[in-house]
This record gives C-alpha cells, structure tokens and sequence, in this order.
C-alpha cells in the first residue's frame, strides 16, 4: 500500500463525521448513520485502491451501500480489504453524548477478518502489556499479571467497559478487587483503543461488544503497538453456522492480531464527531467553515498523524470537500 494512502483515507472519515455531525442530539441515530455512510461512499470514488468492504453496513440486501462485498474506491491502484464504521456510535451522536467516530480500516487483500455481526469478546491492552496477559485467564488473574507488568497495585488499575447488564458478572469481580472502573455508555472502538493512549489513562479495555468493531479497534492497535484479543460468542445454532460460513472453522478459539488484521500492513483512519477520549469532534464557526480531529495509522512505519483540519463549507455542501 502506498503512503500517500493514508492521507486519502483520512479525508474520506473527516466527511462522513461532517456529514453526520449536524445530527448530535436530535434522537435520530438512523439519519446520522445515512449522511455519514451516503458522505463515506461518495468520497471513497476519489480514493486510489480496488477495495472490497469485508466489514460494513450489513449484507447487500440489508443495506443500499457500503455493504459487505461492495467495491469502493477508484478501482486504480492496490487490491485491498476495507473494514469500515461510517458513524461508530449511532446512539451517542443521537443522545448528544462523547467518543462517536467516523472509521476506518484498509489492508492487503485477504488480511482483514471477515468478522460475523455478532458479539465478541474482548481484552484489549497497551504496549507494556503485550505478550503477557490471556483472554483465557480468569479475570482476577488477568488483572493481577496487568498490576505486576505495570508496576502497579491492582487497585490502581483503570479498567473500562461498556455500561451493560450482561457485563454485571465482571463487574462484580472489578468491584471485589477494588480497580477503577470507567464506563462507556456506547462507543466500542474508542474504548478498545484507549488503553493505547497514556493521556486516556485506561489500562485495560475488557468486556463484549460487536465482532465487526473488534476487527477495527485491533486494526488500530496494531498500528499503535498495542494488542487485542478476542473470542467470538455465537448466541445460536444460526449464528455459529455463520461463523462457518464466513470462513470461521472454529468459532470459540481465541483470536490473536494475526488472526483478525493479518501479518502484513495496515492503515487506520477515525475522525472524532463529537468529543472523546484521545480526539475532539467536530466543531462549526460562524465563517462557514468547521474543523475536524482525525487519527490516521499506518502499522508498517508504526507512524501516528494526528490531523486538524479547517473545512470551508459554503451553504454547508458537505460533498464539496476534497
């Protein structure tokens, strides 16, 4: 994949966080999601790859674009997969709440996992703990291997989750071992990629959340020498089938970054739409322009561009943007 790449696929995330960012706090998640994926599809056409979606808005019959085996981008240049969430966070941006973001993902054909739309369990850490802590351990002993790697007590860890009821169990534990827990309301690759952010203060990300999203926040933590790992959770004899039809010959195995990024390079691109963790969201001035906080990530060069952009949107035609 090329360099100049990266910056291609950053433009086309600040246009669909654009596009979707005059919906915060209007409690109409589904029109959000439509100008963000009508905005990303329209400017991926500029972008130079033959893309594939293997992660995306549904199945062909469930969505009208970007749909999963749709080809994206100007059919001239490299062959690749592309994971894509053109609004991770349709509910935050409904309820006017933090960490919505505009993602994604871009690798060598065959590289990305071509993840169920089911739930995932998750373990996600940063770069001090790669290598030394399991999915498979218990969590108290999982907490225990992060405080010693860390240098730390257990009760000094920082451990986010999303607010859910089937997460009261490990909430339980998190509680009897005295960590800090911090809670995500919506927001499942923001929160996966935190612990890869010093500034986030987040130590581990544990808990389960959507497959498709976990592909993306490891993609990310690729790029940012961090690590996930993950066991799918097929609810049912339907869902598991799936599993096998998508390539997936033993759903309940562990997956490893290999597993669900691939051993090659990978680009990962977010724009905040409205405030989070490690990026601002998208903010409008009285001049007709507004701006953008993006990350763009390429795990080759393990390079991290942190992006603020001014746009200038006359009459607010957002498709004008280049």
């Amino acid at each position: 994949m090329e360099r100049e790449l990266a910056l291609e696929i950053v433009r086309v995330t600040e246009l669909a966080a654009l596009a979707s960012a005059p919906w915060m706090g209007r409690g109409d998640k589904n029109s959000a999601d439509g100008a963000a994926t009508s905005a990303m599809r329209a400017m991926f056409d500029s972008v130079s790859i033959r893309g594939t979606v293997v992660i995306g808005e549904g199945e062909m019959d469930e969505a009208p674009m970007l749909y999963i085996g749709e080809e994206v981008g100007s059919l001239n240049g490299p062959e690749v997969d592309v994971a894509v969430d053109p609004l991770e966070g349709t509910d935050i941006v409904a309820k006017g709440l933090n960490n919505a973001l505009s993602v994604i993902a871009v690798a060598g054909k065959g590289q990305l996992l071509h993840a169920p739309d089911m739930y995932m369990e998750k373990l996600a850490y940063g770069p001090a703990l790669v290598g030394k802590l399991s999915i498979s351990d218990p969590m108290e002993i999982t907490l225990q291997k992060a405080a010693d790697a860390l240098n730390k007590k257990v009760s000094d860890l920082t451990v986010m989750i999303l607010d859910r009821t089937r997460h009261d169990a490990i909430i339980k534990v998190l509680r009897k071992v005295g960590v800090r827990i911090k809670f995500l309301s919506d927001g499942d690759v923001a929160g996966a990629m935190a612990p890869a952010f010093p500034e986030a203060g987040i130590d581990l990300y544990v808990g389960s959340g959507g497959a498709p999203e976990g592909v993306l926040a490891a993609a990310a933590l690729k790029c940012l020498g961090g690590e996930l790992q993950a066991r799918l959770m097929p609810a049912d004899a339907a869902e598991y089938e799936r599993c096998i039809q998508m390539g997936i010959e033993e759903p309940y195995r562990v997956l490893t970054m290999d597993d669900m990024v691939g051993t090659e390079d990978v680009i990962f691109a977010a724009t905040g739409v409205t405030p989070g963790e490690f990026l601002g969201g998208v903010r409008y001035f009285p001049d007709e322009r507004a701006e953008t906080h993006s990350i763009v990530m390429r795990a080759k060069t393990k390079t991290v561009r942190f992006v603020r952009t001014l746009h200038y949107l006359p009459n607010k035609t957002l498709l004008q943007q280049t």
